[in-house]
C-alpha cells in the first residue's frame, strides 16, 4: 500500500473536510457519552449549548476565542509561507513574561501608559522568542518545528522560575502567583456582568489585517508562492529567507499579545500556567479554518466552545474536564486524515497484479 498524490485535489472536498472532521468528532463524543451511561445525543446537545445559556457564557466564549483567533491568524501567515511554527505556546509565554515585567515594575504609577506598554512589550517578547528558531532556520537550516517546540518548554520554565522566585506574591500564602496587577494594567470590561474585555478587539483587528495581508497584498502573494514552491519563489526573485522572518515574527508578535491579553484580562495576575494550551490549540484553529482569516474566526469560536464545554461537562455531566483535550486531538486527527485523503489516493498493489486505487 502506498499513497499517491492526486494530480488535482477536489476543491469541494478541501472545504468539506473540516465539516466531515467535525461530524466524525461529534460521533466520537457521543460514543464517549454512551460509554459513560449518558444518553448520547442529549448529552452532546447539553455539552455544546449549555455554556451559552446566558450572557456571561457568551462573554466567556469570546474571551477564550480571542487568543485562539489571534494566534491562529499569526500561525496561518507562517503556514502559508511553508513555515511550520509550533512554538506559539512559548511565544505566548514570552509575551506574559515581558508584559508582566512592565505591569509589575510600574504598577499603578504608570497610569494610562502601562497597558499600551504591556501590549508592545508582549509583542516584542513574542517576536524575540520567535526570532530564535527563525535565525536557526535561515543560518543553519535547522527545523523550526523542533526548535520552536523545544523553546515552548524553555519559556515555561523561565516563567515558573519567576513566579516561584522573584515575582512570587509575598502576601499570597506561598501560592504560585504574582501580586494582583494594578487596575491600570487591566483591559477595560466591555459589557457589564461579564468578563468580556477590550482584548477581543485585537482579535477582530487581526482578522481584518490578516485578510488584507493574505488576500490583498503583494507580500501575502510572495508568502503564498514561497509556501507552494521555494524554487519557484527564488526563480521569481522572492526571498525565502524574508518569508521565514515574516512568518515567524508575525506569529511571535500576535502570540505575545495574546499572552498579555490573558494576564491583563481574565487572570489579572501572573500564574505559571497562564495559558491552558492556547498555543497548541491555535494550530488546530488555523487548519480547521483552512488558513483563511474568516474561517479562523469561526474555528476559534468553536474551539473556545470546546474549552467551556469541557469545564461544564465536569459539573453537569460528571465527565472529566480532560474531555476537551481528547476531543481537540480527535478533531485534529480526523482533519489531518481527511486532508491526506483529499490530496492523496491509496494504491493497493499485490505482486504480479495491477494495483487497486481507493
Amino acid at each position: 500500500m502506498r499513497f499517491e498524490r492526486r494530480p488535482k485535489p477536489s476543491t469541494l472536498m478541501i472545504f468539506l473536510s473540516p465539516v466531515i472532521s467535525l461530524v466524525l468528532t461529534a460521533s466520537v463524543a457521543m460514543v464517549i457519552f454512551a460509554s459513560a451511561g449518558l444518553e448520547p445525543l442529549g448529552a452532546l446537545v447539553t455539552f455544546l449549548t449549555a455554556p451559552l445559556a446566558d450572557l456571561y457564557g457568551v462573554g466567556e466564549l469570546l474571551i477564550k476565542a480571542a487568543p485562539l483567533v489571534l494566534i491562529g491568524i499569526g500561525l496561518a501567515i507562517g503556514f502559508r509561507a511553508g513555515i511550520w511554527n509550533v512554538g506559539a505556546e512559548g511565544q505566548l509565554t514570552a509575551g506574559v513574561i515581558f508584559g508582566g515585567y512592565v505591569a509589575l515594575h510600574f504598577g499603578p504609577d504608570g497610569g494610562l501608559s502601562v497597558l499600551p506598554a504591556m501590549v508592545i512589550s508582549g509583542a516584542i517578547g513574542g517576536m524575540i522568542w520567535a526570532a530564535i528558531p527563525a535565525f536557526l532556520r535561515v543560518r543553519f537550516n535547522a527545523s523550526e518545528i523542533l526548535t520552536s517546540l523545544m523553546l515552548n518548554y524553555v519559556a515555561g520554565l523561565w516563567l515558573t522560575w519567576l513566579i516561584f522566585g522573584p515575582w512570587r506574591d509575598p502576601a499570597g500564602f506561598n501560592f504560585p502567583q504574582s501580586e494582583p496587577l494594578a487596575p491600570a494594567a487591566l483591559f477595560p470590561i466591555l459589557v457589564e456582568c461579564t468578563r468580556m474585555n477590550a482584548s477581543i478587539i485585537f482579535a477582530l483587528i487581526a482578522v481584518v489585517m490578516g485578510w488584507i495581508l493574505m488576500k490583498r497584498s503583494f507580500i501575502g502573494f510572495q508568502l503564498k508562492v514561497t509556501g507552494l514552491s521555494a524554487g519557484a519563489a527564488r526563480y521569481a526573485g522572492f526571498s525565502v529567507t524574508r518569508a521565514v522572518w515574516i512568518g515567524m515574527l508575525v506569529s511571535g508578535a500576535v502570540a505575545g499579545m495574546a499572552g498579555v491579553g490573558e494576564i491583563a484580562g481574565p487572570l489579572a495576575q501572573i500564574f505559571p500556567n497562564a495559558s491552558p494550551g492556547y498555543g497548541y490549540a491555535a494550530i488546530i484553529v488555523a487548519y480547521l479554518g483552512r488558513l483563511n482569516p474568516l474561517g479562523i474566526l469561526l474555528s476559534g469560536l468553536l474551539m473556545a466552545l470546546l474549552y467551556l464545554a469541557g469545564d461544564l461537562a465536569q459539573m453537569s455531566l460528571g465527565m472529566p474536564s480532560s474531555i476537551t483535550g481528547l476531543l481537540q486531538s480527535t478533531l485534529l486527527f480526523f482533519l489531518l486524515t481527511a486532508d491526506v485523503l483529499v490530496h492523496h489516493r491509496i494504491r493497493f498493489k499485490t505482486s504480479g497484479r495491477k494495483g487497486v486505487t481507493v
